[in-house]
């Protein structure tokens, strides 16, 4: 993070490739269009709050992404035990459903009529409240008029969920005292990411939910990245260049990592020839993983930073090893973003690195050095404590010697309200009813008719991902402690599913889609939506020419060999994954 962009200016592209597009980017773009920064992430303030609607999101297993959680199931089961309720809506019943009050299935990619059916019920039953920021909102009534075509008892077929839990769903959430709705991953990677993350943070809006105490809130950590903006001026962008190929719009610097293999194999004057991957492996994490693979051995040059020979840096004619995180010293710049409370924490690498052992960090600085010419004087913690002293916390004066001696972190305090003035809108005013968003709604109403009259014989089921507490992420795999015990990578489907397949537990089927196919065991349960199933992410590790030999003996199946890199949120650019249609056989 902090020496990743002078080297990347060091290099002179402007393609620019991330994560954020296979995960998070529907988050960052709402943020931008309601409140004027790429990086003003609503917050949950999960220890006040009295009801909390999670969708699309498992924070038992993820720890709470983008919502920084120490022991995220203690705190789930505080809100029941100080009375409130915790209701979870997803196609699966997932581990954290199993702490919830309610659990909720719901066909997968059918997220943003819940929602629009949700605020609907809200306005109709004049449930909705301005608050405190009444005199710092555009359009209401935009909002007020647009979701009348969205009653519950036009979308309940669509979503899988009748109208009278819509509805109750609906006054429940906004008659609590405080509410919030978090939305995560399975909202993002879909068809209507945008509009998901967008009507998530409209919801807690006209509920008075949007920061309130008990509601969403924004962070002030230590080191704000956010409040730097008021000297930097970045606030993030949209669509100021496009994609060469496929003519996707450009995100605050980067480009759709799903239009990734497009832009090496297409012949155009921009042609991406060589490449530069750091800490990845998209062969893996990205839609059409083999198309990527196809795309990667006609590069007339790689450069890989990475720990790993693995599924991706194996097409790299040099890796640059770094350290491993035990080795790595770390103050996260990220996290501290999305935490919960605002807090302060460095923590020191528990093993040494030996001589010819570079950080990451070392690898970027002297990489910039050597093309750009320019030599950055600072190290990590310089640099660290250069941030720091912008810091809005003077007691006690900070620095990197000073959070050393706090080992297990500083606590400033639970997140606080701070709107209008942390806005970066130009009038200082949320906008909830963005032009880009009231746009997309004409394709979601084209979307509505579509999902009412057609349905795929070839492909009858939807497919989605999972994570597992101990492979968040393909690294894990190759760890024998975070791989032992019983497979994980299976199949998941609904014990009806299973009887018209005629398909046993444990056996091995063939699951086909667009693009691709795999075959894996199957494990039936109905935890399972009937009609989706369910295949966990980052395995797929039996490819040739890598030197993962753990991973290699649980190899599993890539989830990302039957996504299509085709598919995706058209107004965002983030893929669209959650709800691939598939078929299957014995």
């Amino acid at each position: 993070m902090a020496f990743g962009a002078p080297f990347l200016q060091s290099i002179g592209s402007n393609q620019k490739y991330t994560a954020t597009s296979i995960d998070q980017l529907p988050h960052h773009f709402a943020s931008l269009m309601m409140f004027g920064h790429y990086l003003m992430f609503p917050i949950p303030d999960i220890d006040r709050t009295n009801f909390m609607l999670i969708m699309g999101g498992n924070p038992v297993v993820s720890n709470g992404s983008i919502m920084t959680a120490p022991d995220f199931s203690k705190r789930l089961k505080a809100i029941k035990k100080r009375g409130g309720e915790v209701v979870v809506i997803d196609p699966r019943f997932t581990e954290t459903s199993k702490i919830a009050n309610t659990h909720y299935h719901i066909k997968p990619g059918t997220d943003a009529f819940l929602l629009l059916a949700l605020i609907q019920v809200i306005f109709e039953e004049n449930l909705a409240r301005m608050g405190h920021l009444a005199n710092h909102i555009n359009g209401w009534e935009t909002i007020r008029e647009l979701v009348k075509q969205y009653p519950p008892e036009k979308i309940e077929k669509i979503t899988g969920i009748n109208a009278t839990n819509i509805k109750l769903l609906a006054r429940k959430f906004a008659n609590s005292k405080t509410a919030v709705c978090y939305g995560r991953l399975g909202l993002s990677t879909q068809e209507f990411g945008g509009l998901c993350q967008w009507l998530v943070n409209v919801l807690n809006c006209v509920t008075d939910n949007l920061d309130n105490i008990g509601g969403v809130l924004f962070t002030l950590p230590a080191i704000d990245i956010v409040g730097m903006s008021k000297f930097t001026g970045k606030t993030g962008s949209f669509n100021k260049r496009q994609s060469n190929v496929h003519q996707l719009p450009e995100f605050t610097g980067e480009f759709p990592a799903a239009t990734l293999a497009d832009e090496i194999l297409t012949p155009n004057e921009n042609q991406i020839k060589a490449m530069i991957m750091i800490a990845g492996n998209p062969v893996l994490s990205t839609p059409n993983g083999k198309h990527l693979e196809n795309a990667l051995t006609s590069l007339e040059y790689m450069v890989a930073i990475d720990i790993y020979l693995n599924e991706t840096t194996k097409y790299a004619n040099i890796i640059l090893p770094s350290t491993t995180g035990l080795e790595t010293p770390l103050y996260d710049l990220v996290f501290h973003q999305f935490a919960i409370r605002n807090t302060a924490k460095y923590s020191e690498a528990l093993f040494e690195k030996d001589d010819e052992q570079r950080h990451d960090w070392e690898i970027l600085k002297e990489l910039t050095t050597r093309l750009s010419g320019q030599e950055n004087p600072l190290n990590l913690e310089q640099t660290l404590d250069t941030m720091l002293q912008y810091s809005s916390y003077k007691k006690p004066k900070l620095s990197v010697k000073e959070l050393k001696k706090h080992p297990h972190g500083l606590d400033f305090g639970s997140l606080k309200p701070q709107l209008p003035e942390r806005l970066f809108t130009n009038d200082k005013k949320v906008e909830l009813a963005h032009p880009y968003f009231i746009k997309d709604l004409e394709r979601l109403q084209i979307k509505l008719s579509d999902l009412y009259l057609n349905t795929n014989s070839n492909y009858p089921f939807a497919l989605i991902g999972r994570r597992h507490l101990r492979s968040n992420n393909s690294w894990m795999h190759n760890c024998e402690r975070l791989v032992k015990g019983n497979k994980r990578c299976t199949l998941l489907i609904h014990p009806d599913d299973a009887h018209k397949l005629k398909v046993k537990e444990g056996q091995t089927v063939t699951v086909t889609s667009n693009v691709g196919q795999v075959k894996l065991p199957i494990e039936i349960t109905d935890a399972m939506m009937e009609g989706v199933v369910s295949i966990p992410h980052g395995w797929g590790h039996h490819r040739e020419g890598t030197a993962i030999t753990i991973a290699q003996q649980h190899a599993g199946v890539s989830l990302n060999d039957l996504t299509n890199h085709l598919q995706i949120d058209k107004l965002t650019g983030n893929a669209d994954f959650s709800g691939t249609k598939v078929n299957i056989v014995a």
